[in-house]
């Protein structure tokens, strides 16, 4: 929901995302992104929920929350064999200052590294950042793949700069 950019359809293919179940919501409405959000958690057919809020209150975050866990089948379908409902809500970097009823937050800096750094979590705090490749062999070589097959037409550059991310996971 209000992805800034167009989703990688071969990246996703790599990770065993078939294309043809994924659905892009976009909106540059704050308030039809949140609707688009809560609709989304509460269909029995979705498993997972991204989403690009960067003004979202913590109010808003909540009730996006309670969405996730009361969709149908999350307590009486776990008897029945219902999947994890997951969201994922990508804000600014300001917002770590603010509350959220996320169980984990990251964010995320760097463009060549990928530096995680551990916001919130359950356990002990964690001081130092997670180090990544930002891009990994498997991963780059899909773009190379695809130059050698077809040329790309021209495309806006990705931003390189500082992501946050809340992530809540309910049963």
């Amino acid at each position: 929901v209000g992805a800034p950019q167009e989703p990688y359809a071969p990246a996703l293919a790599a990770q065993g995302l078939p294309g043809e179940r994924l659905l892009c919501v976009r909106s540059d409405k704050p308030l039809a992104r949140l609707w688009a959000a809560e609709q989304a958690l509460r269909c029995a057919d979705v498993a997972a929920v991204l989403a690009w809020l960067p003004q979202a209150r913590a109010d808003q975050l909540r009730r996006l929350h309670l969405a996730a866990q009361s969709h149908p089948g999350s307590q009486q379908g776990m008897q029945q064999g219902s999947r994890q409902r997951l969201l994922f809500v990508f804000r600014t970097p300001v917002a770590r200052h603010e509350s959220s009823p996320a169980r984990l937050r990251l964010l995320l800096e760097g463009s060549d590294e990928l530096r995680v750094r551990i916001l919130k979590r359950r356990g002990p705090p964690v001081d130092a950042p997670v180090v990544l490749d930002a891009h990994p062999p498997r991963l780059a070589a899909l773009p190379a793949s695809r130059r050698r097959a077809a040329p790309l037409p021209p495309s806006r550059p990705i931003p390189r700069e500082v992501h946050a991310l809340d992530r809540a996971v309910t049963a």
